[in-house]
């Protein structure tokens, strides 16, 4: 039986762009599907922190007082839509007292300002990766460049998104899925 993009969903998994991405923002990267369904689809990068950004900094780009419990976390490229706004995709154990979308058991996510202001006092989630801005995907997009081979699909778990060092997350994710780099073609294959 073939499954239609109606059926597809694949909120809460990860994609792994495949050699040869088209799009060089995208280069090995790991994403994060927060959302998925026949409107489209939304992620967040999340191998590739910013090289100078780190949460104190924009705790003081928007004026709230870190405190001795903040803890200092990079700050990622979601992806490369809406730039200037912030995401924190975190454990389900922090529910924000404004709004979280809950991706799936393990994960959720919230862009609102409550959560900054926690993890500043050392209440926010116990484990969070910030980004700035977002992978997103017109109805229809995402399953095209899935049937085009642009991204394998596997499951998210709490280690390789907050544990796995970022400059390992792209081969981890594929090692999950049995496969090693070095056997990967930049080149997509056309029948």
């Amino acid at each position: 039986m073939t499954r239609t993009s109606q059926d597809m969903d694949l909120t809460g998994k990860l994609l792994i762009a495949m050699p040869g991405m088209g799009d060089p923002r995208f280069a090995h990267s790991v994403v994060l599907l927060c959302a998925h369904s026949p409107d489209g689809a939304m992620g967040l990068i999340i191998n590739k922190p910013t090289s100078d950004l780190r949460l104190r900094d924009l705790l003081e780009q928007l004026s709230i007082a870190p405190t001795g419990q903040t803890r200092n976390l990079p700050v990622h490229f979601g992806g490369p839509v809406e730039h200037g706004r912030g995401f924190v995709l975190h454990d389900r154990g922090y529910q924000s007292t404004l709004t979280s979308l809950e991706v799936n058991e393990d994960f959720a996510m919230t862009a609102t300002l409550d959560i900054l202001e926690d993890l500043a006092r050392g209440t926010g989630p116990d484990r969070a990766l910030l980004a700035l801005g977002y992978a997103g995907w017109g109805p229809g997009q995402l399953e095209s460049e899935l049937a085009e081979n642009g991204w394998l699909t596997c499951d998210a778990d709490m280690e390789l998104v907050f544990d796995t060092p970022n400059p390992a997350k792209w081969e981890a994710a594929l090692t999950r899925l049995g496969i090693s780099p070095l056997m990967l073609s930049s080149d997509a294959g056309r029948a």
